[in-house]
């Protein structure tokens, strides 16, 4: 048997087109992202060729209070990394969850949406003063999210 050569393969892969991942989690942003538990009353979301996700909830609708605060992923793919923003902001306002507990989801959207992220001139200190700065997001009305999937 032949040892891989990681530095000469002979078939090296190509790069093709970009993928964003986005956690979903049972946090409150506005309170420097404190875990929270509760109960998932409906939840919504259209995965299509370019997005897809995964949630992971109690079969009663719960979050398990000594999880890890991430009960979903959502995954968004396109030619290039300005469709997969694109594809992944309107999957996450498309992304429908009535529950008793705070998400990621609306502070996911305004970072995805903000000048730097769109730019690409970002860093985690970057991240850390929005955070510390207690950056706030609009929360998304569900009926928004309703008119938004009928609009496109």
């Amino acid at each position: 048997m032949n040892p891989i050569d990681f530095d000469n393969p002979r078939n090296p892969p190509k790069p093709h087109g970009h993928c964003l991942a986005c956690r979903i989690t049972a946090e409150n942003p506005d309170e420097g992202f404190k875990p929270n538990s509760g109960t998932v009353q409906e939840l919504t979301f259209r995965s299509n060729q370019n997005v897809w996700g995964y949630f992971s909830v109690q079969a009663s609708g719960g979050l398990h209070e000594y999880a890890d605060s991430q009960f979903g992923h959502c995954f968004s793919w396109g030619e290039d990394r300005e469709e997969a923003r694109t594809n992944m902001v309107m999957a996450l306002k498309e992304l429908s969850i009535k529950s008793d507990f705070r998400t990621t989801i609306e502070f996911l959207i305004t970072i995805l949406e903000m000048d730097e992220f769109c730019h690409n001139d970002y860093d985690t200190g970057w991240l850390d003063m929005l955070i510390a700065n207690k950056r706030r997001s609009e929360k998304v009305d569900t009926m928004l999210r309703s008119s938004v999937v009928l609009c496109t």
